[in-house]
């Protein structure tokens, strides 16, 4: 597994949002899109809003915190047909349980329980985003040969990229 750290929310020309997640010790991006109000959730509590009521993943993490649980972690598992799954891993009664979620929804528990986030190698070296390879202007070793398909998804990634157009940084210099 390989700790990733939300770099910031954008938003497509059409406002589809993407989470972006940045690996914490290589410079390669997971791109993961989102719903609207999952984006807000993790916006709103990485820019330490408050709602006089609780959204549904401050519920959630009440009622994990309030049953003695403790969220470990959470890890962005598998890559299915461009649809990426995700677990929740909580200890509770001095056991483990993994619960099965959208990736977004656990990506919104994770800030709000200050976890750390996860990928799973597979899932990085299917998706993951290398800007130097989308520019062109990778340093080092030449990188392996792709297949159609490897090359076709990077166009995709380019692509999309290329028509971002707002992006919040989290308050980040």
């Amino acid at each position: 597994m390989v700790e990733m750290a939300v770099d910031s929310i954008r938003f497509t020309r059409s406002q589809q949002r993407v989470v972006v997640l940045k690996d914490t010790h290589d410079d390669r991006y997971l791109l993961i899109w989102i719903g609207q109000s999952e984006s807000a959730a993790i916006v709103h509590e990485l820019q330490g809003a408050s709602y006089p009521r609780p959204l549904t993943h401050d519920l959630l993490k009440a009622v994990i915190t309030d049953m003695g649980g403790k969220v470990v972690h959470i890890v962005i598992n598998e890559l299915k047909q461009s649809t990426y799954y995700a677990r929740i891993v909580i200890e509770i009664g001095g056991k483990t349980v993994e619960v099965d979620a959208r990736p977004s929804d656990a990506i919104a528990l994770a800030v709000r329980v200050k976890c750390p986030i996860y990928a799973s190698e597979a899932v990085l070296k299917a998706a993951a985003v290398i800007p130097e390879e989308l520019e062109g202007t990778r340093k080092g070793p030449a990188p392996r040969a792709m297949g159609e398909a490897e090359a076709a998804n990077l166009d995709a990634y380019r692509d999309f990229i290329n028509n971002l157009d707002i992006l919040d940084e989290f308050g980040k210099d």
